[in-house]
């Protein structure tokens, strides 16, 4: 009706937030500190904090974490990035059980109150947004936040928290070089800019020059810091997993996650929590290892439009890994898989030309019987498809084209296979989302 005014929608608002820097990413500080100062400083305002850097299995070992607190009845609020299908994805409100995606209603309402106090200043879509979700933590009871860095973390809009709990550094390898520096030792000395005086630092295994500069910031800080490898360990056995550190050894079940990865992922997560959370019940662990959910990561897609087009008998796995290392660690994975129950690998890649699709394409290349490369619907930065089969054809992969992810499915579902084949859609979160999508089963 005229005269009535129309409650505007967050997609809309969003893209409006992208005129309000001329650089999408714009690593600072200062204009995410001066718009939570108008908002009334709500990172002040916070649960205890986890605070997540690393370049991968952050989201991994924050759903693991989420799970575990869950599970022990914590209510747990969480910041991730970036989403899938919706951008409510990044922000989880804790509440009693299991938490719940922001509805369009609130993320709406601080979206306008973001927005207001702001008024038209610089300022990117990012530290926007992360100022919306902390706004929202602060005005809803929980007992913990779990907080992932966006990009690197010294100069990263989370990395406002004066005091967390605890900070955690998931592997470092070589990601966002435009942004972070063009060796390990750079790209760790941003990663370890969350250390925060007395917080005790949880770390992955790391290459040793990104093991110096996190120990060399957590000396500065004089922060404890506690390593995987050195201070606690895990193993499989037996169809088990099996953590030790100095309080003693947990028999414990295999992460819901697949992937040796997640093995390490769950390992760091236990870690952190069994020192700083210690009233958490053993039951809790157990539960968050078998209950744990994070999508495009090894998600093997079971019912939905793309997979009634994937050959029958097929399996249809989708992963958003898209670096050199989370390339190795989805080879080892479906090396695994394939050692487990043999099948032919078919590889569904899309990607974007900021990554080094090259060195992600390599790790495949003795375990790949054929890549067919997709283009990534609405992605101006993402290559094109005769791209991506030029990349495979050097990585040794056979090749060929598609359209469209439905396109693909069709052409595999036409073959005579004698075994069912084994279908990894990988090269990019952006695809994993555009997946999600097509296939009708968005997260949660």
């Amino acid at each position: 009706m005229a005269g009535i005014p129309q409650t505007p929608k967050s997609e809309e608002m969003l893209e409006r937030f992208l005129s309000l820097h001329p650089r999408k990413i714009d690593l600072s500080l200062g204009r995410t500190f001066d718009l939570l100062a108008k908002l009334g400083n709500p990172e002040q305002k916070l649960p205890p904090v986890i605070h997540v850097a690393g370049t991968n299995g952050k989201g991994s070992t924050v759903a693991l974490m989420r799970a575990m607190l869950e599970a022990a009845g914590k209510r747990v609020h969480v910041y991730t990035s970036p989403h899938l299908v919706h951008f409510h994805e990044r922000i989880r409100l804790g509440q009693d059980g299991r938490g719940r995606l922001v509805t369009e209603a609130e993320l709406v309402d601080a979206f306008v109150r973001c927005e207001t106090a702001n008024a038209g200043g610089s300022v990117t879509m990012f530290e926007i947004t992360t100022c919306a979700a902390l706004l929202l933590f602060s005005e809803h009871k929980a007992d913990y936040l779990l907080l992932e860095t966006g990009l690197g973390g010294r100069y990263d809009s989370t990395n406002v928290i004066d005091d967390p709990l605890a900070t955690i550094i998931t592997p470092i390898s070589m990601d966002h070089p435009e942004f972070l520096g063009t060796t390990i030792a750079e790209i760790a000395s941003a990663k370890a800019g969350i250390i925060k005086p007395g917080a005790p630092v949880f770390t992955a295994a790391q290459l040793d020059d990104a093991m110096h500069e996190l120990e060399r910031e957590a000396r500065r800080a004089r922060a404890p810091i506690i390593a995987a490898e050195r201070d606690f360990a895990t193993r499989e056995e037996n169809g088990r997993l099996i953590y030790e550190d100095a309080q003693g050894l947990l028999d414990l079940p295999l992460p819901r996650l697949p992937g040796r990865h997640q093995i390490d992922n769950a390992a760091l997560a236990i870690a952190c929590l069994r020192q700083c959370v210690p009233e958490l019940p053993l039951q809790a662990l157990e539960q968050g290892l078998a209950h744990a959910e994070w999508p495009a990561r090894l998600q093997n897609l079971t019912r939905g439009k793309l997979v009634d087009l994937a050959p029958k008998g097929a399996e249809l796995w989708l992963d958003g890994a898209h670096n050199e290392a989370g390339g190795r660690v989805l080879a080892e994975a479906m090396a695994h898989f394939e050692d487990r129950h043999a099948r032919p690998l078919i590889l569904l890649c899309g990607a974007l030309s900021t990554k080094d699709t090259s060195a992600f394409l390599r790790h495949f290349s003795r375990l790949a019987r054929e890549l067919i490369a997709l283009p990534i619907p609405g992605e101006h930065v993402a290559r094109t498809a005769p791209e991506i089969a030029a990349l495979a054809a050097e990585a040794g992969i056979a090749n060929s084209c598609a359209e469209n992810i439905q396109s693909a499915l069709r052409s595999l579902s036409a073959r005579q296979w004698q075994t069912a084949p084994r279908i990894l859609i990988c090269g990019s979160l952006y695809l994993a989302g555009a997946i999600l999508a097509a296939n009708g089963t968005p997260p949660d």
